[in-house]
């Protein structure tokens, strides 16, 4: 490793003393950790340019005072120095200090995550390596700008069969997530300093686009088949973002009647409505309900899709389904835009898409996210009873539970000190309500059966201890 210390040669401090007290000061703040071996004498002499007996001297006081030790033929080390003990005025008054489990996290319900054990982690690197092993100079190239012709193509494809989206591969366009499409989409749509609907309660990560790109928000309430359309109908939105197949975070369905309302209020007002599919794979109740765009008659509707809950969320692969008069728009404004995703990734995608492997992913993923679902559902009813109420447990990757007679923090806390971390949706608010504190999430995606079953057991064993006051 290499040290670069600030050492000011016109002070009247000697050089070893400031290169001592710089060590020092590392090692005491935990940037220079125990266990890391320091960089030799004659290494670190010619790296800063100064003396050798510079070095030497800082580092023998530095082992004169326990802060390294030189193990022989091996090096210096920087060595395990014993933290200060706590302070009498600290121990005095321990709810000063941080609040941390009491044990290591046993389960972790946390959104997002995709299972990893019938992850098709084989055939995947098979389609990487065939993918760079393609021939011609494409490898040294950049991407099309709209993306790999082949991925689009797939993706279209995929789109009529599963979701009932026509369109073709020229209105597609591969972005590197979800708010990297809704950046753009800010930007084709021109709505800067606009009015923008959003559900309320609605997915944090798309507001915070909204925000930085200067839009006026407008936040419209839920009922129980989705967001209210007369509230759009009454606002001055220029667009609305809605994930109607599986609310975020609520989970509920937009009903077939609000969206034809929703499509009717597009039509009449010229705005656009931007329909997030995320996860629009796993329905585990009901019908399959088609998709807005798939309704969409006068080209209004915006469709986004991800990659990221049904493959894998490090690939950051993302693509926006455009009407043709904004995708025109589009290649005049972003002429000049290189793509954003590595051709690589597009074309393994594409070759595993085309192979059938996706789809077969895609039907072995969602039979073993029912199973979770229905473990979680199933361990829910058995410990936890009345105590809670089930939302939005009819499709998606994550349900919410509403507690009865303790807040989310009392259960987080007490959650944490058993080994079980459970997350607050409070953050999915635009204005906060007292009664968003009364929600937990669980995320169940990359959670065994086991582990789902433990960490409902768990809470369970929180809630009662918080009736009974421990």
């Amino acid at each position: 490793m290499e040290l670069t210390p600030f050492l000011q040669r016109e002070l009247s401090e000697p050089l070893y003393s400031q290169l001592y007290y710089w060590i020092k000061k590392e090692i005491e703040e935990g940037r220079l950790l125990p266990g890391i071996k320091m960089p030799s004498v004659r290494q670190l002499s010619t790296h800063l340019k100064v003396s050798r007996n510079t070095v030497e001297a800082a580092y023998q006081q530095l082992q004169s005072e326990g802060y390294l030790e030189s193990v022989p033929k091996s090096g210096i080390w920087v060595a395990e120095i014993e933290k200060p003990s706590m302070h009498p005025n600290e121990a005095e008054h321990p709810v000063m200090q941080e609040c941390k489990p009491s044990r290591e996290v046993l389960v972790d319900f946390e959104y997002g995550n995709v299972d990893l054990d019938k992850f098709p982690l084989k055939q995947w690197k098979k389609c990487l390596s065939d993918a760079v092993g393609q021939e011609n100079n494409w490898l040294f190239e950049y991407s099309e700008k709209q993306g790999e012709f082949e991925l689009r193509r797939e993706i279209s494809n995929y789109l009529l069969q599963s979701r009932g989206v026509r369109s073709t591969p020229e209105q597609i366009l591969i972005t590197a997530g979800t708010q990297t499409s809704m950046a753009l989409i800010c930007r084709i749509l021109a709505l800067q300093g606009n009015t923008v609907a959003m559900e309320e309660p609605g997915y944090s990560g798309v507001r915070s686009v909204f925000e930085d790109q200067g839009c006026q928000i407008e936040p419209v309430p839920l009922g129980k088949d989705g967001l209210s359309v007369e509230h759009i109908q009454l606002s001055r939105a220029k667009a609305v973002y809605v994930t109607p197949s599986h609310q975020f975070p609520f989970g509920m369905i937009l009903s077939i009647s609000k969206r034809m309302r929703l499509l009717k209020w597009a039509y009449q007002t010229g705005g656009y409505i931007i329909e997030d599919d995320y996860d629009g794979e796993f329905r585990y109740r009901g019908q399959p309900i088609p998709s807005l765009k798939s309704l969409d008659e006068e080209e209004r509707v915006i469709y986004l899709g991800t990659f990221s809950k049904s493959f894998l969320p490090s690939l950051r692969l993302s693509y926006i389904v455009l009407p043709p008069s904004l995708m025109d728009h589009y290649s005049r404004t972003f002429a000049v835009y290189n793509q954003s995703v590595s051709p690589i990734i597009q074309r393994a995608m594409a070759l595993f898409m085309k192979s059938g492997e996706f789809e077969r992913h895609i039907r072995r993923m969602r039979k073993q996210y029912q199973r979770k679902h229905q473990a979680l559902l199933r361990s829910i009813d058995q410990y936890m009873g009345t105590k809670v109420k089930i939302v939005g447990e009819k499709s998606g990757l994550h349900i919410l539970l509403k507690l009865k007679g303790v807040s989310t923090l009392e259960l987080s806390e007490k959650g944490l000190q058993k080994g079980v971390k459970v997350y607050s949706p409070m953050n999915f608010w635009l204005n906060p309500t007292p009664e968003g504190n009364s929600y937990i999430m669980l995320g169940f995606g990359g959670l065994s059966i086991e582990e789902i079953e433990k960490g409902v057991r768990l809470l369970a064993s929180c809630l009662r201890e918080v009736e009974i006051g421990e």
